[in-house]
């Protein structure tokens, strides 16, 4: 059985690049028979109040897409709040404190970026192992002269760890050289998106991962964590991103594209009509609804290159 999932990250209202990668996920996982799961990130919840929450669930019903596990139907890998989830996180990181792979890193994101670090294109700095080789006794020093809490990083591989992504197609990194020992728990004791999100997927029984392109260099470090944890990696797709008519990634400041302006003007079978024309696989950008377009879906006509919305489409 295919098990699919869509989780969002509820800091606004979603707009047309949510929709986007949750229809996408939705219909890939109903055109193979198999289950969705709604799962909602809200790690940091200061920024992701249960209001957003709320509201993403009733934005989602309104665009006729359903799924079988999640906060409001429940499930069996239940509770399907990351903010309810800590302990799990917290025992796959005494597992991997247990193998001797996690350290205490005392460094700060000003510190790392005025440092001379190495920089990923993204901008991303590649952590140069600063803390990596203290020893105990050290990092108790580092703590009394700091006076933080330390963030928690893992000691990743010098070698090559790579995948075949369902749309993408092969990627690959070397950990230590285009990422650096990465954090499974920050300073202040939220864990990390890379730890929550393969418990979580792990758990859930996710067998396959549809988001956008940009988090496609996650997952060689969530592939290493799997492999750690002994735990089966789902399949993987990676679809483009959804870009203004301008060439700006969409956000939730794009008042114009969330669905608080959206509601008042188009229907859900306009707005799904529109962004299935824009995927590739609907002949028009006539309305349809979600079950109509599991016939239609093919991931072979999915643009691999991010996608303008023309200007007026919406």
């Amino acid at each position: 059985m295919v098990v699919g999932r869509f989780a969002p990250s509820p800091s606004g209202r979603i707009h047309l690049g949510n929709i986007f990668c949750c229809l996408l996920a939705w219909l890939s996982a109903r055109q193979k028979g198999g289950r969705v799961v709604l799962r909602i990130e809200d790690l940091d919840t200061a920024r992701c109040p249960r209001r957003y929450a709320r509201q993403m669930i009733e934005d989602l019903r309104w665009l006729g897409l359903s799924w079988d596990e999640g906060p409001d139907v429940g499930g069996p890998d239940g509770p399907y709040f990351q903010s309810e989830r800590t302990a799990l996180y917290q025992a796959a990181l005494e597992r991997l404190e247990a193998m001797g792979l996690v350290y205490p890193c005392f460094c700060t994101r000003a510190e790392l970026h005025a440092a001379s670090a190495p920089h990923r294109e993204d901008g991303q700095v590649i952590y140069p192992g600063t803390c990596r080789g203290l020893s105990p006794a050290q990092a108790a020093a580092r703590a009394r002269e700091t006076g933080r809490t330390p963030a928690l990083r893992i000691r990743v591989p010098d070698r090559e760890t790579g995948f075949t992504d369902g749309h993408m197609g092969r990627y690959e990194e070397n950990l230590a050289r285009d990422c650096g020992d990465f954090l499974l728990r920050r300073s202040d004791g939220m864990f990390a998106y890379q730890l929550a999100v393969v418990v979580d997927d792990a758990a859930m029984g996710v067998t396959e991962v549809v988001r956008g392109a940009d988090l496609l260099d996650s997952t060689p470090r969530q592939l290493l964590l799997y492999e750690l944890l002994g735990w089966k990696a789902p399949s993987f797709y990676h679809l483009p991103l959804l870009l203004s008519s301008d060439g700006r990634r969409l956000s939730k400041r794009n008042a114009d594209a969330g669905l608080e302006v959206l509601r008042g003007r188009v229907t859900a079978d306009e707005v799904l009509g529109k962004l299935a024309w824009l995927a590739g696989f609907h002949s028009s950008a006539a309305p349809c609804t979600a079950e109509q377009l599991v016939g239609e879906f093919n991931w072979e006509k999915v643009p691999r290159e991010d996608i303008r919305l023309p200007e007026g489409l919406f």
